[in-house]
């Protein structure tokens, strides 16, 4: 069902990557499912980015690849971390 989207924790991003380049960065891999979300992180006050943000993916199989593949890349000249977001964690 809908509830089994696997999130992903994309963290070290550059302060000046947005959503769509979030987005842009992680849909090539939504192949079985959706890319349902790419969001950055903000802080409430400023509106800047706290430097991290998720992903979420319809298809586990999907998400594996982007952790595979992504997991210490380049995204805007920063060595990104990307793992499962345990719920609640």
């Amino acid at each position: 069902g809908r509830g089994d989207a696997i999130n992903l924790y994309v963290g070290n991003l550059n302060f000046r990557t947005q959503d769509r380049d979030l987005e842009q960065a992680f849909s090539r891999f939504a192949k079985t499912g959706r890319l349902v979300e790419a969001r950055i992180v903000t802080d409430r006050e400023t509106q800047r980015s706290r430097g991290f943000g998720f992903v979420k993916f319809e298809a586990k199989q999907d998400a594996d690849d982007a952790v595979a593949q992504m997991d210490g890349s380049d995204l805007d000249g920063r060595n990104i971390r990307v793992n499962v977001s345990r719920p609640g964690g």
